[in-house]
């Protein structure tokens, strides 16, 4: 049962974060509520390793999730890198013709 309110409390937590990043984010992200759940998650493990190097928490692990802000920190990395390889590979990009014909 403690597996299930941990898995629960990750998914809410994730959430909050992916919302906040995308809020404070500029620009559209054309993503779910799934992948939004996801950048929340993967944000505050990268904003754990981040605090973990900087050695903020040297007695945990690397790989341990991040308070707040460093959970929102490291979701907007990961929403301004994801952005940036959507936008190199042409995703989601409406462009237009520089010249009209």
């Amino acid at each position: 049962m403690n597996l299930i309110w941990s898995l629960i409390t990750w998914a809410v937590f994730g959430l909050v974060i992916g919302a906040v990043a995308r809020l404070l984010y500029p620009g559209r992200q054309p993503m779910s509520i799934w992948m939004t759940m996801a950048l929340g998650i993967v944000g505050s493990l990268v904003g754990g390793f981040t605090s973990w190097v900087l050695g903020f928490h040297p007695a945990d692990g690397p790989f341990r999730g991040a308070g707040w802000i460093m959970s929102i920190v490291g979701a907007l990395v990961v929403v301004a890198l994801s952005t940036a390889m959507a936008n190199r590979q042409g995703m989601g990009i409406t462009r237009k013709p520089m010249f009209k014909e």
